[in-house]
């Protein structure tokens, strides 16, 4: 069977069996990753060995960040700590620059928050704004959603781009840096200027849908809480920035880079945090870790999709499958980076989910990168913003905002899937010429 038809089938089947049987996208990447061996005419006990080299290579390199990650997540909106972040930055920028203010406080809040929660987050904050400012939901929420959106696709310590950087041997630190590069104008035109032409979107009726949230007595003073959260970034940049300034001495040099190393860097967050809003809010450590579990079961199926997406990215090594597919895409005249964001972009408006979208591009992109001239950390955020792509009515982010705005499909045609899709064109435009550059 010709190589290509054999990718396409894949593809396809993986769309079938979670759109069409909705069946989950973990089985689903190992049945389509073990009739692709099939299919590229592996011996049947390499094929279960390849499968689980690549899931046990995938988790081993990111399990640890992604599970720290989920922690702080977690512990950061139980403590009430993502809550004092928005009061004080809405604060600060009052009605004259609300837009703005919402921008900076969905990129504060979603850099340590998975998307779903951050979504769930900020619902309170977008309908208590709309009631003191008399303003359309739909014009409040876009701004902050937007920077939700973009956090999640672009910036590590999310798990689609932390996945890729493992995936692409990448560096963190560049990815983020490279990532906040783009998403600045990413966020400038899907946010505050698009969110301009939606003023007159309404609810179809009175009906609010709002999510209550329980939030401790006692809250975190502002410093504490925007430090906690984003002491990953911090560690990330600091570490960067000595392994450009500090070149002789070994010892300090290997310090450095045991600290930068995302893993370790993630659990330092996660000790220091367990004492700024935990301990030292006085809620007990047993507490803690019962957060702590509950923000690992928020991402336990995600972890199993990104196992077994591994799992095909090394059927299609052991089978030279990628080989021949990078000696093809090597006469082909086209931007690597254009590829991985279209292949994202097309499984996002099939699979819905931007995840999912984002691994199964990176499982068909990895193998190819000693093949192509691309730079790993860039190819990460073309893939990320591909996986944001046009999201409709097979996305559940599509529904969570149809259903807490109360508005109708049209209308979420207009609000929610034409900002994703602006955040996700310009986050390409952006990344096309920060390529001419680094």
């Amino acid at each position: 069977m010709p190589l290509f038809l054999t990718i396409i089938i894949i593809v396809v089947l993986l769309i079938v069996l979670t759109t069409v049987f909705k069946i989950s996208p973990f089985i689903s990447f190992i049945i389509v990753s073990i009739l692709a061996g099939f299919l590229l005419n592996m011996p049947l006990l390499q094929i279960v060995q390849s499968l689980q080299k690549g899931t046990g290579d995938m988790l081993g390199s990111i399990i640890i960040t992604l599970a720290a990650g989920a922690m702080i997540g977690k512990l950061v909106a139980e403590s009430g700590g993502a809550k004092v972040i928005a009061d004080k930055i809405m604060s600060i920028f009052g009605a004259k620059y609300l837009q703005w203010g919402l921008v900076l406080t969905g990129l504060i809040i979603g850099i340590p928050l998975f998307y779903n929660v951050g979504f769930v987050l900020v619902i309170p904050i977008i309908f208590s704004l709309v009631y003191q400012y008399k303003l359309s939901s739909v014009y409040i929420a876009i701004p902050i959603l937007a920077a939700l959106s973009i956090a999640h696709s672009l910036l590590p310590p999310h798990p689609s781009p932390a996945t890729l950087v493992g995936l692409f041997e990448a560096d963190m630190a560049k990815t983020f840096i490279y990532g906040i590069l783009v998403a600045i104008p990413a966020l400038i035109f899907a946010g505050p200027l698009f969110s301009k032409t939606v003023k007159h979107i309404q609810p179809i009726d009175e009906r609010v849908i709002m999510k209550e949230i329980q939030l401790p007595e006692k809250l975190p003073t502002f410093s504490i809480s925007i430090f906690s959260a984003l002491l990953p970034v911090f560690l990330l940049l600091v570490t960067f920035l000595l392994s450009f300034l500090i070149k002789e001495n070994t010892l300090l040099v290997t310090i450095i880079n045991f600290i930068k190393e995302p893993s370790i860097l993630m659990t330092i967050s996660l000790l220091f945090v367990s004492f700024t809003l935990g301990v030292n809010q006085g809620t007990k450590i047993k507490k803690v870790m019962l957060i702590y579990e509950e923000g690992i079961k928020d991402i336990a199926m995600i972890l199993l999709i990104i196992g077994a997406s591994g799992g095909l990215k090394q059927i299609m090594i052991d089978s030279r499958a990628s080989e021949a597919i990078a000696i093809h895409f090597q006469t082909l005249n086209i931007n690597p980076l254009l590829l991985g964001w279209l292949i994202a972009a097309v499984i996002r408006l099939f699979l819905g989910s931007a995840t999912v979208a984002g691994l199964t591009a990176a499982g068909i992109i990895a193998p190819l990168m000693s093949h192509i001239n691309a730079d790993a950390n860039l190819m990460i955020l073309a893939i990320g913003s591909g996986s944001i792509f046009c999201s409709h009515v097979n996305d559940t982010g599509f529904w969570m905002f149809k259903e807490y705005f109360n508005i109708s499909i049209k209308d979420t045609f207009k609000s929610w899937t034409l900002m994703e899709s602006i955040a996700s064109v310009v986050g390409l435009i952006g990344i096309l010429l920060l390529s001419l550059i680094v």
